[in-house]
């Protein structure tokens, strides 16, 4: 699948099957999110894979809106070093990981971390030294939902200005 196909197509998964996700498609996923442009190319990004059920679990009763964090075979928490631009460098790389994730013909869902009440809980659950901040848990599967029909966004027309707004 080529990118604007991957971008047209990304929806957010919340339900996977039981399929385990082949270690080399999680391997590219990650090379794909550490390719994401990055402020002065600081590249301050860490990539934790969570496929142990139990931690998954455990880390989706943390969560306010993630608890399908759990039914997914792969967990990946996107860390990045508290820099001046942390949250965007960590949002490209985040980005990146749903793309890459849906051209490989797996679903994932982007699940907030920064600035969240349990984006602590889920640093030390997960080792990471100090000085990292949780920008997102992202669930990847296969899909065991198909979004039906087209998910509404704003026609182009309506966001798109030449010159001025």
């Amino acid at each position: 699948m080529d990118a604007i196909e991957a971008l047209r197509r990304r929806r957010s998964i919340r339900r996977f099957t039981n399929q385990p996700v082949e270690k080399e498609k999680i391997e590219t996923i990650i090379d794909c999110a550490r390719l994401a442009p990055s402020a002065i190319n600081i590249q301050p990004w860490e990539f934790v894979v969570v496929t142990d059920s139990a931690k998954r679990e455990e880390i989706a009763r943390l969560t306010d809106y993630g608890k399908f964090i759990k039914d997914a075979p792969v967990l990946v928490a996107v860390f990045c070093k508290e820099t001046k631009y942390y949250l965007e460098d960590g949002c490209a790389a985040t980005e990146n990981i749903l793309i890459a994730a849906c051209a490989l013909g797996l679903g994932a869902c982007w699940v907030a971390g920064d600035k969240k009440a349990y984006a602590e809980a889920v640093r030390e659950k997960l080792g990471v030294p100090n000085g990292y901040k949780l920008i997102s848990l992202i669930p990847i599967g296969y899909p065991a939902e198909q979004p039906r029909g087209e998910v509404y966004k704003r026609a182009l027309k309506d966001v798109l200005h030449w010159e001025k707004f």
